[in-house]
C-alpha cells in the first residue's frame, strides 16, 4: 500500500514497513478480539501505561494470560470432579439410592422446612419382609436383586422432591416433602403395595417381598434422628400387628 506525502504536489512515498500489532490485528476475523487487543486491554486493566507496552511485555502478558486461563479450566475440572465425588458419597454402596448419612440430611432439611415455613413433611420407614428367607434360600445374589428391584420401585413411585435411602441392610427410608400424615400414610400404603408387585427375576425364578411401614411427620420440635426412631418403632408396631 502507498500513501501520499503532505506537500500539495509532493510526490509519491512508502509507507514503510507494517509493524507486528498491525498485522496481527488486520489477521484477525470479525468479532474476535486479538491477541495484541487482548494484551493491551489486559495492560490498561493492571495500569500498564502504553508506552511500556513492548513486544517483551506483550509475550509476558499473553504467556500470563495463557496460564490463567489454563489455570480457571483446570480449576472448573477439578470442581465438577469434587461435585462427582460427593454425589458418590452420598449414594448406597450398592443401589441407586442415598445411604444412611445422606438420607438423615435429607430428613434434617425437611424438618428446617418445617421450622422456617410452618409446613410439615413426612418420613416413612420401611422394613422387607421375606428377605432373609431369599438370601437364605437363594444367596447373595438373590438378596442384591431383590434390594435393587425394591429401590428402583420406590425410586419410580416418588416426585423430584422426595427422597429415599437404604437405611441398612433390608431397611429404606422415604422422605415425603410439604406431605402431611394422612396423606403419608395413604402414600405408604400405595409404595407396599407396588413393593409387594414387584417380581423380582432371579436365574429363572419369580420371586417376590412384602414391607412393613411406619410414618412419623417431620415438624418443628423433632431431631432427624427422633423423627427416624419414631417411625421405626411405628414400623415395628405395625409389623407385630400383621404377624
Amino acid at each position: 500500500m502507498r500513501i501520499r506525502s503532505g506537500g500539495a504536489a509532493g510526490g509519491v512515498a512508502s509507507a514503510g514497513p507494517v509493524s507486528g500489532a498491525v498485522r496481527s490485528e488486520a489477521a484477525t476475523p470479525v468479532g474476535v478480539t486479538s491477541p495484541v487487543r487482548r494484551t493491551s486491554d489486559t495492560a490498561s486493566i493492571m495500569g500498564v501505561p502504553e508506552a511500556e507496552l513492548t513486544p517483551n511485555v506483550q509475550r509476558a502478558l499473553l504467556t500470563l494470560m495463557g496460564e490463567v486461563d489454563q489455570l480457571r479450566k483446570e480449576t472448573e475440572a477439578l470442581r465438577a470432579k469434587v461435585r462427582d465425588l460427593e454425589s458418590l458419597a452420598d449414594r448406597d454402596v450398592l443401589l441407586p439410592v442415598l445411604n444412611r448419612r445422606a438420607f438423615l440430611r435429607e430428613v434434617s432439611k425437611a424438618l428446617s422446612l418445617a421450622e422456617r415455613h410452618d409446613a410439615p413433611s413426612a418420613l416413612v420407614y420401611f422394613d422387607l419382609n421375606g428377605f432373609k428367607i431369599i438370601n437364605d434360600s437363594y444367596g447373595h445374589a438373590a438378596g442384591d436383586q431383590a434390594l435393587r428391584v425394591v429401590a428402583d420401585t420406590l425410586s419410580s413411585q416418588l416426585r423430584d422432591t422426595d427422597a429415599v435411602g437404604r437405611l441398612g441392610g433390608d431397611e429404606f427410608g422415604v422422605v415425603l416433602v410439604l406431605t402431611p400424615v394422612e396423606a403419608a400414610e395413604r402414600k405408604a400404603r400405595e409404595l407396599a403395595d407396588a413393593i409387594a408387585a414387584a417380581p423380582i427375576h432371579f436365574e429363572g425364578l419369580t420371586l417376590h417381598l412384602k414391607a412393613a411401614w411406619g410414618v412419623q411427620a417431620l415438624e418443628s420440635g423433632i431431631t432427624a434422628e427422633a423423627a427416624m426412631a419414631e417411625a421405626d418403632a411405628a414400623m415395628y408396631a405395625r409389623k407385630q400387628a400383621v404377624a
